[in-house]
């Protein structure tokens, strides 16, 4: 038995003791220890400590059914610090608001189980640490009990798990390693891999692709250690399952090998351990009621048969998640209810003991209309994909980053026919007859290569069992845009103006990329085009990008910002703003605060890319910021931090330059993609900036206020296929009559990069707290 425990129990005996002999009242709730004493016989000396109860005191009492209680109180209720012990053994030590656990505090099982970390009205809630009489630990988030969020879990034969949880199971991204070695990364549901994920075996072996209840299902590649691997589609039935086997160079080590080994061998060792179940939570442990009535004898009175009161004039209960019961107190003391507090809680809500934020996220959802069957581009969706799989599945020679000038020719352009019966070189598909073409393939390989762009990875992103989504309407351009299904690649449509534009700058591009691996313009991976056969069909041409906000963190607030003024609002009330709204300049009400090397890299690399498009005749390009706030509650409030708090300074980082945590060199041993980097996964803040209201022409930026937001914002330059040719020129001359010239997006490449540089070197600056 612990000290504290040991003292606690002494002081129960002792209190048992001298009970024995006190003087009682006869239906008192407790004995009173550390009081004033209270004599029934003196009515003066019942109203002294009546008045006096009203105060914040310390108090020892032992409660009819056995409990103990010492800590502070405030008229009929725990408040502030104070330790609860049941009889059973469990015990609370934490903070108290008026008779609910809220805040932090210490659970205790007779087990030798404990929780430490956030209550709310008695649920275990917010960010905790649950360690196991086993060794069992879970560190993280947790709502109403069940792990919920981002935490970490540690089992007691050795095995380790990292990322998002769900009602208390693995959902979302998560990291899984064995103790052996092997380990597990991607995408979970109720406790199963489920989705798009990487098993990596200590062997050297791998399989990336699609997961279902824990087995793969559908597109997936397996790969040995010499470099040899099996593409196709997998099932745990040997009827459904099918692919293609592909040796490493002269190597054919595993032509003889059977796909259902992965199903019976490999993953035999790779089970999920259970998590350990809790005997009971912190929220069903009764609180001791009896005797209440008498305490409140002239309230109960006053409420008999009016709201709030049972038919029989007992007062009812709220239970902690709000709803009315008519639990009374004689129930209470005789165990026959579950949740109940020191007194009546009708009238009061957890809402009223905070401040109400003024920042509110709604509910996220995937944004875009899946392509079904039945899709107007359905078709267009299944040429897509035959094509890429041709294209990046096709043998070729190792790409090399040096490359001719002649893979860059415009000319430079493979035509292929796809039948809907099929070819010597291309599969048989239900779709109408199309051709296909690939622009500098070359070109586009290397940047696969360069952007360390797997390219099992890409096929089953773009090309899995999984639909692309259509965005709901097109951009400002007439361009349509596609998501894949695991958010990784965004696919526009082009203009043949804009492809043009493209090529011309695809040299010029590749060499700043090479040069810059931390540049913020839109990374490319392949350009296209797609030819339905017959009358009226035309050409389909489009560029595979990366998406700047395909990540673990939900993204809450996205902003287009360019540094104009004209027509950059979406004239939105807040309510009314969803998680995938895109916000425009005038839109914006924070300034971004950047850890000091972080905020000189940003500098150096914004002015390397605006002179890059400034050289390229490039403008109407736009800065995309996506924000991801930290602390946000289950029910969407977002509440700022102090600036002196210390809750606010990124993890990870120090004066010396940005280094990774723990958890990102994890990431990074599995994906390099996944570590923190210039505009991806960067932790910073977000300070709320208000704009003047009495303004003759519209304020860019608004005044800091001082509230911070604990953030992980994301950014890149996108939209950078726009030249200044003569419809621009004209554009500007046309609107530069009615309205102010700086104030349009169509001016001059230079006059461009400058207001551009200008106006985010204003919305970003150097965190100096």
């Amino acid at each position: 038995m612990s000290r504290e425990l040991n003292g606690i129990v002494k002081a129960w005996e002792a209190t048992v003791r001298k009970s024995a002999t006190a003087k009682k009242r006869a239906n008192s709730i407790f004995t009173t220890m550390s009081v004033a004493h209270v004599d029934d016989e003196d009515d003066d000396d019942d109203e002294q400590a009546s008045s006096s109860s009203t105060e914040l005191c310390h108090v020892e009492k032992l409660f009819a059914n056995g409990d103990f209680y010492t800590g502070q109180w405030l008229d009929r209720f725990p408040h502030g610090h104070g330790k609860y012990l049941w009889i059973d053994g469990c015990m609370y030590v934490g903070e108290w608001i008026q008779g609910f656990t809220m805040g932090k505090g210490r659970f205790s099982w007779p087990s030798g189980a404990t929780y430490e970390g956030d209550f709310k009205v008695f649920y275990m809630d917010g960010k905790g640490t649950y360690i196991g009489s086993s060794g069992y630990t879970y560190k993280g988030s947790w709502v109403m009990n069940m792990k919920s969020g981002n935490g970490k879990e540690s089992y007691p034969n050795g095995d380790f798990y990292d990322g998002e949880w769900k009602k208390g199971f693995q959902n979302g991204h998560g990291r899984y390693q064995w103790k052996k070695g092997n380990h597990y990364i991607g995408q979970w549901r109720n406790g199963l891999f489920n989705g798009n994920g990487t098993m990596m075996w200590q062997n050297g072996n791998r399989y990336d692709g699609c997961w279902e209840d824990g087995l793969p299902k559908g597109n997936g590649t397996f790969r040995w250690g010499d470099g040899s691997f099996y593409v196709g589609v997998w099932s745990k039935d040997p009827n459904e399952q099918s692919g293609t086997y592909y040796p490493s160079g002269s190597s054919d080590n595993h032509f003889e090998w059977d796909p259902q080994e992965v199903f019976i061998d490999e993953l035999s060792e790779c089970r999920v351990s259970p998590c350990e179940d809790v005997s009971v939570y912190p929220s069903e442990k009764i609180l001791s009621l009896m005797g209440f009535e008498e305490d409140n004898n002239n309230v109960k009175k006053k409420s008999t048969r009016k709201k709030g009161t049972g038919g029989n004039g007992k007062p009812r209960w709220s239970s902690v998640d709000g709803r009315v019961s008519s639990y009374s107190a004689e129930e209470g003391a005789n165990g026959s209810g579950r949740k109940s507090t020191f007194g009546e809680l009708g009238s009061n809500s957890v809402q009223s003991w905070h401040k109400s934020p003024r920042l509110r996220i709604t509910a996220s959802k995937k944004q875009g209309e899946t392509i079904a069957k039945g899709h107007k581009n359905y078709e267009l969706m299944l040429n897509l994909q035959l094509g890429i799989r041709h294209s990046v599945g096709r043998p070729a020679p190792s790409a090399s980053l040096d490359l001719k000038s002649s893979a860059f020719d415009p000319k430079e352009k493979v035509w292929t026919r796809f039948p809907s019966e099929g070819s010597k070189h291309t599969p048989p598909h239900p779709s109408c007859e199309f051709r296909w073409k690939d622009y500098c393939p070359v070109v586009f390989r290397a940047l696969r290569k360069l952007f360390k762009v797997d390219p099992a990875d890409y096929m089953i992103s773009i090309c899995g069992n999984d639909a692309l989504r259509e965005l709901s309407s097109p951009g400002k351009s007439g361009s349509f845009f596609y998501l894949t299904n695991d958010d990784r690649y965004m696919i526009k449509t082009m203009k043949k103006a804009e492809v043009k534009v493209f090529l011309k700058m695809l040299p010029a591009y590749y060499k700043h990329v090479r040069a810059f691996e931390n540049t913020l313009v839109t990374k490319f991976f392949g350009l296209h085009c797609v030819k339905l056969t017959g009358a009226g069909h035309k050409k389909v041409r489009f560029v595979i990008m990366g998406n700047i906000f395909c990540s673990q963190y939900t993204i809450h607030r996205r902003f287009d910002l360019k540094g104009s003024t004209f027509g950059r609002t979406t004239d939105k009330p807040e309510a009314e703003i969803e998680p995938t709204t895109t916000l425009k300049d005038l839109d914006l009400n924070f300034i971004f605060r950047l850890q000091k090397s972080w905020f000189q890299e940003f500098c150096r690399q914004v002015s390397r890319d605006c002179d890059f498009l400034e050289h390229e005749r490039i403008m109407d390009y736009s800065m995309l910021v996506g924000l991801h706030f930290r602390e946000t509650t289950s029910t969407g409030n977002v509440t700022p931090c102090s600036r002196n708090s210390g809750t606010c300074t990124p993890s990870g980082f120090d004066d010396g330059g940005p280094r990774l945590s723990g958890v990102d060199i994890d990431n990074l041993i599995v994906d390099p993609n996944r570590w923190i980097q210039l505009g991806i996964n960067m932790p910073a803040q977000a300070e709320m900036a208000l704009r003047r209201s009495n303004c003759d022409t519209p304020q860019l930026v608004g005044e800091p206020t001082g509230e911070l937001y604990d953030i992980i914002i994301f950014f890149g330059i996108i939209d950078i296929l726009q030249d200044y040719d003569i419809s621009k020129k004209l554009e500007h001359a046309y609107k530069s009559i009615q309205y102010d010239p700086t104030s349009i997006s169509s001016v001059d490449p230079r006059l461009y990069s400058k207001r551009f540089r200008e106006f985010i070197f204003r919305v970003f600056v150097e965190d100096t707290t």
